[in-house]
């Protein structure tokens, strides 16, 4: 027997599938262990025995590594075979080091997509542990356990933000850069001046173009009545030009463009998105087994292998013609890419989004699809465009009006184009046409709008801070720390996140830097590729920032509690808002931690439903669950559990009765859908299915 060892259950159900019996396929489920929190500061790292750290399992790892350790002293070979990247090769490491298995000698699999083809092909030509990659990925552990550690415990104790980070609060510094401007920016007065003429029967609208042969922008209504008082009745066709222009598809998805993309078109939040393609790699059950239909979504790469471009070439010229293939493929240079890896792309360019449709959830359907049709694009040929301008001009006031006639769709066959709803009509010069109106309106200029969690990825990657694998995390923290709120994937800093960013940006601008960060990726990728010491770039970050953070602590102001006006019933001294570990608000004593008084929330009165409980006879009343939806239960709540639904429907329902106990049953939902449950449960389980029908 050979044991295999993957990151995640999903994918050693896929991967299994195809070795057979000779392979037993286990997770690890993530990293097994980390960096303890021992030692001087609680780093884990010995800074003065060359940065030597420290690692620990994971307390929630250890009855996985005790199964993992007796498959391996069961197995004749251990192959290891986490994701193909940085965090993947420091998983096998630490693995290989914990299994005790030799780090030379060990097989390492990589493979890009899970099919057949690609699992037999890493199977027959495994590598090794790459320890360039593994110190890359220590070296940044490090970093950011240093600067994560010593800062948040410093503004944690100022100014009772939770956390600071190496990308998080760069990060965070962006998105409240951005606030700033939309809160400083003051509107200007405009005016648009537009015409409507007959043509075909149909209203069209024209634009105001120039007024005396130039270009102006009208401020004033003044500047508006006086454009209009120089128009006559009628206008002329003055000029028509046309050109001819060649649409060029998009190159295909990396990790950013793909959050991006998912987002403009579906509103899938980063973290969505992200878990939708990682269930599309991993494995989707369809009639010939459980398939990857993806390549790994964490990927800064534009290129695809010439296997995939060689079956499209078929494909696209089978089933649409030969001029709708591009003769070459061409690929997106991106800042830090790594060029090894192949972007995301379908893992089949046979398996088209309607053949597997039926085996996804709509929103798995939906961002394989733009997958799909993406990559297919990439590869076809451009898209031939007429673009036309007519001038219509009246006592030296120009309009005009803009059209486009497609010449050859090319890639857009496949229809991924916003379509242009102009309609086209046939015009010639010195045609003559009567005004039906001639209007003006006031606007005023907007601000910019907020982020989107899409463009924060971009702006992520356009600055060269984070990685794939962080983008979608670093959004989660922000949001988890209550420095930022996303509603709708819609970004707004808190005022916690502006003050945290600007003490911040105040007393380490360098960390608030993105050059300094970018910088950082730089030399974490250069580790990687062996052309950095990794010794060399953790002494060269860390006598610096721990001389500039030990003048930062004797100097940062601590933020004066908010006191509430009240004084604690226990001790007498001043009651102050507070903040627990997770962020949230709450009264407790000034004096802590010699008085531990926390003032309790007045609960508000429950709503009587305006029955009684069938079970004990006490009221009934409204309550809410974890999720916020409201049920109905009992008011003698601990000591009776009854509930039930709140029925949404106009139907009248016969009471049930539980066969085991005589308790009422009610109306429940699982994961699988509805069914009748005891309302006396957990004394009594007795649950039966609800007929569809």
């Amino acid at each position: 027997m050979k044991l295999v060892i993957v990151e995640s259950p999903a994918k050693s159900k896929t991967i299994s599938h195809y070795l057979g019996e000779d392979y037993v396929v286990e997770a690890s489920v993530g990293h097994i262990r980390d960096l303890a929190t021992s030692g001087k500061g609680g780093l884990g790292v010995d800074v003065n025995n060359n940065f030597k750290p420290t690692y620990i399992i994971s307390s929630d790892k250890k009855e996985v590594v005790k199964k993992l350790k007796k498959l391996t002293k069961e197995s004749s070979e251990v192959i290891l075979a986490t994701d193909p990247d940085r965090e993947g090769e420091a998983i096998a490491y630490h693995l290989a080091s914990v299994l005790s298995l030799p780090i030379e000698t060990t097989k390492r699999l990589e493979f890009h997509e899970i099919t057949k083809d690609s699992i037999s092909k890493a199977i027959n030509e495994p590598r090794t542990i790459d320890m360039n990659l593994v110190h890359s990925q220590e070296t940044r552990r490090i970093i950011d356990r240093i600067i994560g550690f010593k800062i948040s415990t410093l503004i944690n104790n100022r100014i009772n933000s939770k956390s600071a980070g190496r990308v998080q609060s760069v990060t965070l510094k962006l998105i409240c850069d951005h606030e700033k401007e939309i809160e400083e920016f003051v509107p200007e007065e405009y005016y648009t001046i537009s015409a409507i003429i007959i043509k075909d029967n149909d209203e069209i609208k024209l634009d105001f173009y120039k007024v005396n042969g130039e270009t102006v922008k009208v401020k004033s209504l003044d500047e508006a009545n006086n454009i209009l008082s120089q128009c006559s009745d009628s206008c002329v066709v003055s000029k028509i030009s046309k050109t001819n222009k060649n649409i060029v598809s998009k190159e295909p998805f990396r990790t950013s463009t793909l959050q991006q993309d998912a987002y403009t078109k579906y509103k899938f939040k980063a973290r969505e998105t992200s878990l939708l393609a990682q269930r599309l790699y991993e494995g989707i059950e369809l009639e010939e087994g459980l398939t990857g239909l993806i390549t790994y979504m964490r990927t800064d790469s534009t290129t695809l292998s010439e296997s995939f471009v060689k079956q499209a070439k078929e494909f696209i010229e089978n089933k649409y013609g030969s001029k709708y293939f591009k003769s070459e493929h061409k690929t997106k240079k991106v800042n830090l890419a790594q060029d090894a890896h192949e972007a995301i792309r379908p893992t089949s360019i046979d398996r088209t989004p309607e053949s597997v449709k039926k085996y996804l959830t709509d929103r798995e359907y939906k961002l394989y699809k733009l997958i799909y049709n993406r990559t297919l694009a990439s590869l076809m040929s451009d898209k031939l465009v007429e673009s036309t301008q007519i001038i219509f001009s009246t006592n030296k006031v120009d309009f005009k009006y803009d059209q486009t006639k497609v010449l050859f769709d090319g890639y857009d066959v496949l229809k991924i184009d916003e379509s242009d709803k102009k309609k086209s009509y046939d015009f010639h010069e010195n045609e003559n046409y009567k005004f039906k109106e001639i209007t003006k309106e006031q606007n005023f200029t907007k601000a910019p709008s907020r982020y989107s969690e899409g463009r924060v990825v971009k702006l992520m990657e356009d600055e060269g801070i984070g990685r794939p694998s962080t983008y979608a995390s670093t959004i989660q923290t922000l949001i988890a720390r209550k420095y930022i709120t996303s509603e709708k994937g819609i970004i707004s800093p808190t005022e916690q996140g502006k003050k945290t960013s600007f003490v911040l940006t105040k007393y380490f601008p360098d960390l608030m830097n993105t050059e300094y960060t970018a910088d950082m990726e730089t030399k974490l990728d250069q580790i990687s590729e062996g052309k950095e010491d990794e010794l060399q770039v953790l002494n060269e970050f860390y006598y610096p920032f721990i001389n500039h953070y030990d003048e930062v602590k004797k100097v940062m102001y601590k933020d004066e509690p908010e006191y509430t006006g009240e004084n604690c019933p226990e001790c007498g001294s001043p009651l102050v808002f507070r903040y627990n570990k997770k962020g949230d608000k709450f009264i407790g004593c000034s004096n802590y931690p010699k008085c531990h008084y926390i003032k309790k929330e007045e609960k508000p009165k429950a709503e009587e439903v305006g029955r009684n409980c069938p079970n004990c006879g006490k009221p009934l009343v409204y309550r809410l669950n974890k999720t916020g939806n409201k049920f109905i239960g009992c008011s003698n709540f601990p000591k009776c559990r009854y509930v039930e639904a709140i029925d949404t429907s106009n139907e009248e329902t016969e009471t049930r009765i539980c066969p085991e106990c005589g308790a009422t049953l009610i109306k429940r939902r699982s994961k699988r859908g509805y069914f009748y449950g005891c309302s006396n449960y957990p004394k009594c389980k007795y649950v039966e299915p609800i007929n569809k029908k």
